[in-house]
């Protein structure tokens, strides 16, 4: 029979706080965000680590996470929906993860986003590149002109979804 020299070692794992990432991981799966949400939000940590020299996020603060935004903005110039992910995952990490929620942000630079312009294909125009195509692809490229769906969403589309009486289709 084996003994033990000291009982604690066997439950040391037991007490040892998960690796960061797992518990982000953890807490996005608990509040049932989508995969591809997850996967981002890990990315933006990882970024995020690695721009200040890989310290822990618990050794950094506002003035961190400030300088990172900024010089997404500033150095990456990145888009204003890019931006908002980063900072989506930041303060998701310190106050889901961290249990340290970040005061207002002071300083953050956003990213500007264009003006849109307007982009009207005449039915000529559309028409050209749809009769080119013949299938399931001219179906799914139809759909995502004609009902403007996403690729993705395209995609993982069903029969099921397409409500004909209704003339409808149900994205979920």
């Amino acid at each position: 029979m084996a003994h033990l020299e000291n009982p604690a070692d066997s439950f040391s794992n037991a007490s040892k706080p998960p690796h960061l990432l797992k518990a982000l991981r953890d807490a996005i799966r608990l509040k049932h965000y989508s995969l591809r949400t997850e996967e981002t939000y890990v990315q933006w940590i990882r970024r995020f680590i690695h721009f200040h020299g890989k310290r822990h996020p618990r050794e950094l603060g506002a003035t961190e996470v400030t300088a990172f935004l900024n010089h997404l903005v500033k150095n990456r110039d990145v888009a204003t929906a890019t931006h908002n992910q980063a900072l989506s995952a930041l303060l998701f990490l310190y106050s889901e993860v961290l249990a340290e929620p970040l005061a207002w942000l002071v300083g953050v630079e956003r990213a500007k986003r264009p003006a849109p312009v307007p982009t009207v294909l005449r039915t000529a125009e559309i028409a050209a590149p749809l009769s080119r195509i013949t299938g399931t692809k001219w179906l799914m490229a139809s759909l995502r002109y004609g009902a403007r769906l996403r690729l993705r969403v395209c995609l993982t589309l069903r029969v099921k979804d397409v409500e004909f009486d209704y003339r409808q289709i149900v994205v979920r």
